[in-house]
């Protein structure tokens, strides 16, 4: 499932870059159906990406000035493998692709870590399999190029069909008003993923929430740097309808 972040460093390697994939800033809607084309919203303060890591059909993303929605999807990928794609926005800095003013990477053990807080409204089709969720990438140095090797924080605020975190259920949890089944797995580095017993379209929390925790249970360090906060979909089949209305990051 974490195949995702190589294969955009390779693609990325190996590619001319679109004007969408170079971060040219988005002030009216952009379509972005590049396998891994990205473009910059609100004077840059986001990055939003179509990242179709692991799939070779074709998948499109309509990004406004708040987010986008996945317009074009014809994912048709075994529940029990990887998903599809990684469609997202984030604050941060993703294979050298940085948004502006995130103050990341920052270390867990700065007190400027406790304020990031984040938030996003979602949209679902009525049809498809998938997963919606951030993925929050942490890093024993102040990466912001190639692979983080501290740990992956996943937090499924819904999910279909019989897919499942990497790993296998540690545990349950009460947090960020919500009980979160804890899954816990390693692809090289570690993988906790939070999924909610009841699903939800939004969300809204301090990232340390769930980072103290996964402290408390040995997966993660405070010595480790926090590089990017993004939120997005991982579909399996399908895929078109889902939507990030809104996503907003702070800190301090």
């Amino acid at each position: 499932m974490r195949r995702r972040a190589i294969a955009v460093a390779l693609a990325l390697a190996g590619s001319v870059l679109t004007p969408a994939m170079a971060g040219i800033p988005a002030h009216a809607d952009t379509q972005i159906c590049a396998q891994y084309g990205s473009t910059k919203i609100q004077n840059n303060r986001y990055v939003v990406q179509n990242n179709n890591w692991g799939d070779s059909t074709t998948q499109c993303i309509n990004v406004t000035n708040t987010g986008f929605s996945v317009t074009t999807a014809s994912h048709n990928k075994p529940q029990n493998g990887a998903p599809g794609a990684y469609p997202s926005i984030y604050a941060g800095c993703h294979y050298g692709n940085c948004s502006t003013g995130s103050g990341l990477p920052l270390r867990a053990d700065d007190s400027r870590f406790n304020t990031i807080q984040t938030s996003v409204s979602m949209s679902y089709p009525g049809s498809g399999v998938y997963d919606a969720s951030y993925d929050i990438w942490f890093d024993p140095t102040a990466r912001t190029n190639g692979q983080n090797t501290g740990a992956e924080l996943m937090v499924w605020l819904n999910h279909t069909g019989s897919v499942q975190p990497v790993g296998s259920r540690v545990g349950t949890v009460s947090l960020a008003g919500g009980t979160w089944d804890v899954w816990y797995g390693n692809s090289g580095w570690n993988v906790v993923s939070y999924v909610r017993t009841s699903p939800t379209s939004s969300a809204s929390f301090p990232v340390h929430t769930f980072y103290d925790d996964m402290v408390r249970r040995g997966y993660a360090q405070r010595s480790w740097y926090i590089t990017s906060v993004q939120a997005g979909f991982e579909p399996w089949v399908g895929g078109v309808g889902l939507a990030v209305n809104n996503f907003s990051y702070s800190i301090g």
